[in-house]
């Protein structure tokens, strides 16, 4: 981790420096000011995690100070040092906010332990926060905000789907959500202790998908140098999530079908069966009836994984929920970039409710991803959605195919390189355009070499 920025706050310059050296000492990055008036100068400027504060700073009373700085910066630990330590002093100032009670004259060892622990308590925290994420990552509660009658109907069959023990299948064109359903469906089930485990069906070949699927002996196929257990294995005890599973071939459906009708698997090149105990998802954008009829699916395979359908519906059905998803996601990305929150124009919002959303909300969340990192917490412009009229609406389709798989880095790059070709290198029309200032324009532009 970083060393722990800490602010002293002392009017004795003798302690002052005796304290900077022992924080020093114990790897802290230490600013020390002599006045409250000062220390909160500084706190405005520059983030801190650490306080020592003399609770006798002149004629100034340091009770008086700690809510002052906590105003500032409520995350602040702040440590009471004082010549005329008293228990009802201690419990005031633990009262008034502070963590930690030194007495003077203090050791080089009670200050490093005091620094031991509050560097505990922040590795901790960012640990929590680290989980927190990857549980929010894993199932974003934005993507599931819902006014629409639709799409809580769909959230209630998703809890009684949870609770059961039978195959589910999800349905709904490209961007709607299924992944997200499909692992909110194993968060509430009672198997989330257990795996999550994804195959992206369209992305193997035959002879990959079976191996990723079931596994392989060690010689099974050229470059199988060990046995493998496949993913039907990694996911026992939990949910094994088939994504777009209109796509496996059919000599594959065949196999597919044997593990859900018998529980048992067979490795890539083994004749030893292997019981089979997790959940099984799968969700296409296909017409699986038809591709039945037609003779691409399995009829035995189609209905032993239509057991319990939930269709996801497309966001133009879904008019309640596109503003309420829009602010989610520019909120969402706002905290994850350290921004401020940005506001949406009265002409952005009715461009955002305007649009038919081909992408769905996979679209909508890349786009307000990509306008809020070119806004900089200032206000979303409808010009920088491109949405005000069909045909930007189709161009923005467009763009959204060719900016598929890129990084939002790279997206911020050409969005940006595209709005100074159509203005002719005129950054403040260009900056205009993306719903920015001039000056975010330039501090992009030279970041990604432009300027």
């Amino acid at each position: 981790m970083s060393p722990l920025p800490v602010l002293v706050i002392d009017d004795e310059k003798n302690i002052r420096t005796m304290l900077s050296v022992c924080l020093e000492e114990a790897g802290c990055e230490v600013t020390a000011v002599s006045s409250a008036d000062a220390a909160l100068d500084v706190l405005r400027r520059q983030p801190f995690e650490l306080a020592f504060l003399d609770l006798r700073l002149g004629d100034v009373n340091g009770l008086e100070v700690i809510p002052k700085l906590l105003a500032e910066s409520p995350q602040l630990s702040i440590v009471a040092i004082t010549a005329y330590a008293t228990f009802e002093t201690a419990v005031e100032a633990i009262k008034r906010g502070a963590c930690d009670y030194v007495p003077k004259p203090f050791t080089p060892a009670q200050i490093r332990h005091v620094v031991e622990q509050v560097a505990e308590q922040r590795a901790t925290a960012l640990r929590v926060a680290d989980l927190e994420q990857q549980l929010h990552d894993a199932v974003p509660e934005a993507d599931l905000a819902t006014d629409s009658p639709q799409m809580r109907a769909v959230l209630e069959t998703l809890t009684r789907a949870a609770a059961a023990d039978v195959a589910v299948l999800l349905r709904g064109e490209n961007g709607t959500g299924k992944g997200v359903l499909a692992r909110t469906l194993h968060a509430q089930s009672p198997r989330r202790a257990h795996p999550f485990v994804v195959v992206n069906c369209p992305t193997l070949s035959e002879e990959l998908l079976a191996s990723e699927l079931f596994g392989h002996t060690k010689g099974a196929f050229t470059g199988a140098i060990r046995d493998q257990a496949g993913r039907v294995e990694s996911a026992q005890g939990g949910t094994l999530f088939l994504d777009e599973i209109g796509e496996i071939p059919p000599e594959l459906q065949v196999k597919l079908l044997a593990v859900l009708e018998r529980r048992t698997l067979r490795r890539v090149g083994s004749t030893h069966e292997r019981p089979v105990r997790c959940w099984f998802i799968a969700a296409t954008n296909r017409d699986m009836e038809t591709m039945v009829k037609e003779g691409r699916l399995r009829s035995d395979l189609y209905f032993r994984l239509n057991v319990l359908t939930i269709k996801m519906p497309p966001l133009r059905e879904r008019g309640e929920d596109i503003l309420l998803l829009a602010r989610e996601f520019a909120k969402q990305t706002a905290v994850r970039y350290g921004q401020r929150e940005p506001q949406f124009e009265p002409a952005a919002l009715e461009a955002l409710r305007h649009y038919h959303w081909p992408g769905n909300v996979r679209e909508l969340k890349h786009l307000i991803e990509r306008v809020v990192l070119l806004s900089g917490g200032g206000p979303i412009k409808a010009e920088a959605l491109l949405l005000s009229t069909p045909t930007a609406g189709a161009a923005t389709a467009a763009a959204d195919a060719a900016l598929e798989g890129m990084s939002l880095e790279n997206a911020e790059k050409l969005l940006i390189e595209r709005a100074l070709k159509r203005t002719n290198s005129n950054v403040s029309e260009a900056a205009r355009q993306l719903g920015v200032t001039r000056m975010i324009m330039r501090t992009r532009m030279k970041k990604y070499g432009l300027s």
